[in-house]
């Protein structure tokens, strides 16, 4: 079951699982961030506050933002395997969202072998503020530690992303000042 959830302190609402689990409740989450894990596989969805990148073509950001994902996960490989422009209804109240799927191989801690992480990737530009808003969702379709998902599980995984990024408002701008 779905709900509406409030995202920093209010300022931005989207529609996600009630049984995500906030970070934050027991590890320390920069302010930029809102980290939601599920209790029972490895998926994970973060929304995040960025400064612009430069590409002023949507489609090239966020791929610009795949790419620093990839670097940050320091994968072995990735590819991306669509971009899409979604309309989410909002009529202007909030950016229309261009979506990303894509794949990297992430090697995790100590492990000899590369986990398949499928990354959806939805990007808010707020050109005003010179903010890019982030909202990721990575599934680890195998994982040396557990909590991969199978190919079911994926589709379900999507279709809450796809209704998260559709969903997901900017209620109040002032939290990028």
């Amino acid at each position: 079951m779905s709900g509406l959830r409030e995202l920093f302190g209010g300022a931005i609402t989207a529609t996600l699982p009630t049984t995500l689990i906030d970070a934050s409740d027991f590890r320390q989450i920069p302010d930029t961030q809102e980290v939601y894990l599920s209790p029972t596989t490895g998926i994970s969805i973060i929304v995040e506050v960025l400064e612009s990148v430069s590409a002023q073509d949507l489609r090239e950001a966020a791929g610009q933002h795949f790419d620093a994902l990839a670097h940050d996960n320091d994968a072995k490989s990735q590819t991306v395997n669509e971009t899409i422009d979604v309309n989410n209804d909002s009529n202007g109240a909030t950016p229309n969202p261009v979506v990303l799927y894509g794949t990297q191989l992430v090697q995790k801690f100590n492990s000899q072998t590369a986990d398949e992480v499928r990354i959806l990737l939805a990007l808010y530009r707020v050109p005003h503020k010179n903010v890019d808003l982030v909202m990721t969702m990575n599934v680890p379709m195998t994982s040396a530690d557990g909590g991969a998902v199978s190919e079911d599980d994926w589709g379900s995984a999507r279709g809450i992303f796809d209704e998260a990024a559709r969903s997901l408002r900017i209620v109040d701008y002032g939290l990028f000042a």
